[in-house]
């Protein structure tokens, strides 16, 4: 059932860059949406209206949250899960229609100001200015914005002159976008520093001529699941890991197994084959990430009470990044929460 939660004045609900299912409507008090503009960095805030939804698309999609929702007066808002969600709507084709308005505008405003950039660098193809404007955010450590334009150029260039290297940045993008947040996060090799995006019209592209075939293949997995394509992006990886033919990508590979898994909802099978991971590779990188997702598939088992073993073994551990941390105290607060 949906719950009624209440946040203090200066309190957050949630910060950008955050992965949740969780969706609110405002009852009463003031609340603000905090975003950065695409073209111009600057900040831009959305005040939303009682009777308002917020924090729609970020769930629906499962992906890291574009905004901060900051609580500027005492507010009382109603949580909705996905399902519940769904279920509401359904049952209100008014709302359906609002939704819909607001998302068409938003993604018009978003696909104007990218066709700005783009025809702002005149001496650049509109495949290499794309390419290039996802290099600029990434260097200016704005990820979600780097991951947009990378999205963008594999969706509209899928075997581009530069595809090999925007699903490498595009997951780069991705993960330091849940690990660290905007403007956090150590510099991304191969990028030079810079106030905007460099044209190499007079210089032939020389990106994926030092990967390997089993690279090649893992990024072309990784940008089927930027593209929220879950299950072909699955095959690819389990091909990866059973070829065992590099031993980086194939731990790779199995990482993202799991982060499959995950996302089609395979809570059971993505336990069962973190565990095992986590078993084999102990000493992994990315270690605590894989608790946090073993954690997330049991709460969303309805296990609170393993949910929060896992969560709390994260915290435990050193070195955790300060974008690992905000994820595992959301999950906290959900745990406490059910």
């Amino acid at each position: 059932m949906p719950k009624p939660m209440t946040y203090k004045a200066n309190s957050v609900i949630y910060f950008q860059g955050d992965v949740s299912d969780r969706i609110y409507i405002l009852k009463s008090g003031r609340v603000s949406l905090t975003s950065n503009d695409i073209e111009t960095g600057q900040e831009i805030h959305d005040y939303i209206q009682t009777g308002e939804f917020f924090g729609v698309k970020s769930a629906l999609g499962r992906y890291p949250r574009e905004e901060s929702a900051a609580v500027l007066s005492d507010a009382h808002v109603i949580m909705f899960t996905v399902p519940e969600f769904e279920q509401v709507v359904s049952a209100n084709t008014r709302i359906i229609m609002k939704m819909l308005k607001v998302f068409s505008n938003q993604l018009r405003k978003m696909h104007t100001k990218v066709q700005d950039l783009l025809a702002s660098d005149s001496q650049n193809d509109p495949e290499e200015g794309l390419f290039r404007i996802g290099e600029y955010y990434l260097r200016k450590k704005q990820y979600s914005k780097a991951l947009y334009a990378f999205q963008r150029y594999l969706t509209y260039y899928p075997s581009g002159k530069f595809h090999v290297k925007a699903n490498s940045h595009a997951l780069t993008a991705e993960n330091y976008a849940q690990q660290y947040g905007v403007g956090k996060g150590p510099g991304v090799p191969g990028l030079t520093s810079g106030d905007a995006p460099q044209s190499t019209a007079q210089s032939k592209p020389e990106e994926g001529r030092s990967l390997s075939d089993v690279a090649k293949k893992f990024y072309d997995a990784v940008s089927l699941f930027s593209r929220q394509e879950y299950t072909d992006s699955l095959k690819a990886f389990k091909q990866i890991a059973a070829s065992g033919g590099d031993e980086e990508y194939t731990v790779k590979s199995l990482f993202e197994i799991g982060r499959c898994l995950h996302a089609l909802k395979q809570y059971g099978p993505c336990i069962k084959h973190f565990t095992g991971m986590i078993q084999k590779y102990p000493k992994m990188p990315s270690l605590p990430d894989a608790l946090y997702y073993v954690g997330q598939s049991y709460l969303e088992q309805g296990d609170a009470t393993r949910a929060s073993g896992f969560f709390n073994k994260i915290i435990s551990m050193p070195g955790i990044d300060d974008g690992l941390k905000r994820k595992v105290n959301k999950a906290m607060k959900a745990v406490e929460e059910t």
